[in-house]
């Protein structure tokens, strides 16, 4: 069975998405430099991996893209503090690789090779790891079957199985099983998670409810926001700040109409807002949405501050700090495919508004069932909700102990990993 399921991946699952890659690529600009960065991986990797220091174990991270390899980061910078590593960071998508590039906790940062089985074998002998570390779900098959021949020891990490996960599919769930008991050890979110891996067979020896590093990666970066000024004191003062953060067209077609209206209630009220593609064209739809009726200015020209009530974010890699300024946040997403990270802003002990298409996230429901968390479906039940927290500061006071509880509840995921790591080494 094994064998069949994989000359099948080989022969029939393979080809198709390598052309449908390069079809792809004449019209997707991140395909495209997916594909050109490939180009030169092995020889990239013999040059880089000279400088290694070879006596020392290397440990191998794998995340899809930038989101999963936040995950990662708490695991990477422990192992880096506390023990003498080399650490491997490689990427599928564009975006995790070209923001990493410069990591400085990773001895090497590389695309993952497509998954030939040349490939894999290739890969595999090069970098010669002695342990893997698959984050989430980035699960490539014929470098998983490369691994085990070698012996090398896998982790798949911060590993969750939804209800309704598309690999529950007969057949797809068939392949998934072979997959799933060459990896020596599943850590899973929560026990809800386990249980769901046991209906791949995998058993009680392999699984591990660890919990979720997001938590740890949340709350190192809200220690570090609070030494960060972004905003000057003299901008905030007197005001009470709402901060929209990854916001879609579909999110700012209900946050910013609410806004106006809030403001002529509120006349001390302040927007935050970063839209989740701070494009030159979608800067600009925002401040014609809102410059006929109040002031805007772009982040990058506050030096020039004049009492604008709406602050545009026209830069990346800054929201989860821009949170710690906010008396209430909404996080985009859930207006348009799935809301974005809602740990990011309730971190920081603030009630958090999404819109309804949570399905896929388990923290803004959590958030939503303690009563720090508050989902809105329209303009009417987002200003209906807003107005109320904004003007009942002791509301606002009793959902921050919610939101810090549940943060704190759920951190040390990551010394858990840390030691299930030492113990494969």
């Amino acid at each position: 069975m094994v064998k069949t399921w994989f000359l099948f991946y080989n022969v029939f699952i393979l080809p198709p998405l390598y052309i449908s890659l390069l079809i792809g690529s004449l019209f997707n600009s991140k395909i495209r430099t997916g594909l050109r960065g490939r180009k030169r991986i092995f020889e990239n990797l013999i040059i880089d991996a000279a400088s290694l220091n070879k006596p020392k174990k290397l440990i191998w991270f794998h995340s899809s893209s930038l989101g999963e390899f936040e995950q990662a980061k708490p695991i990477i910078e422990e192992l880096k503090k506390s023990y003498d590593v080399n650490i491997l960071v490689t990427f599928f998508s564009p975006s995790g690789y070209i923001n990493s590039k410069k990591y400085p906790y990773a001895d090497l940062v590389s695309y993952i090779p497509f998954d030939t089985v040349s490939n894999a074998e290739k890969f595999i002998s090069l970098v010669k790891p002695d342990l893997a570390v698959i984050m989430r779900y980035d699960i490539w098959p014929n470098h998983i079957r490369e691994m085990k021949r070698a012996g090398i020891r896998m982790l798949l990490v911060d590993a969750t199985m939804k209800e309704r996960s598309s690999r529950k599919i007969p057949l797809i769930k068939s392949f998934h099983e072979v997959l799933f008991k060459k990896i020596t050890k599943i850590l899973t979110v929560s026990e809800t998670d386990a249980n769901g891996f046991k209906g791949f067979g995998c058993t009680d020896e392999q699984l591990k409810v660890v919990g979720d590093t997001r938590f740890d990666r949340v709350y190192q970066k809200s220690l570090k926001a609070k030494q960060t000024h972004l905003i000057k004191d003299e901008v905030l003062k007197g005001k009470k700040v709402f901060v929209a953060g990854s916001t879609w067209n579909a999110d700012e077609e209900i946050i910013l109409p609410v806004f106006l209206k809030l403001h002529k209630f509120l006349g001390n009220i302040m927007l935050i807002i970063a839209p989740h593609e701070p494009t030159l064209l979608n800067i600009e739809n925002i401040e014609n949405e809102v410059g006929r009726y109040v002031e805007t200015i772009r982040f990058s020209h506050l030096n020039n501050y004049k009492n604008e009530k709406v602050i545009i974010i026209d830069s990346i890699g800054i929201l989860s700090t821009l949170y710690f300024y906010a008396d209430v946040a909404f996080v985009g997403g859930g207006f348009k495919h799935n809301v974005h990270n809602v740990l990011e802003a309730a971190v920081y002990g603030i009630p958090v508004l999404f819109g309804p298409k949570i399905e896929n996230s388990q923290e803004p429901k959590e958030l939503q069932k303690r009563g720090s968390g508050i989902l809105v479906r329209n303009k009417r039940e987002a200003y209906k909700e807003l107005r109320t927290l904004f003007n009942n500061d002791d509301l606002r006071k009793s959902k921050k102990e919610i939101s810090l509880r549940y943060i704190e509840e759920n951190l040390g995921a990551t010394e858990k990993i840390i030691k299930e790591i030492f113990k494969l080494l």
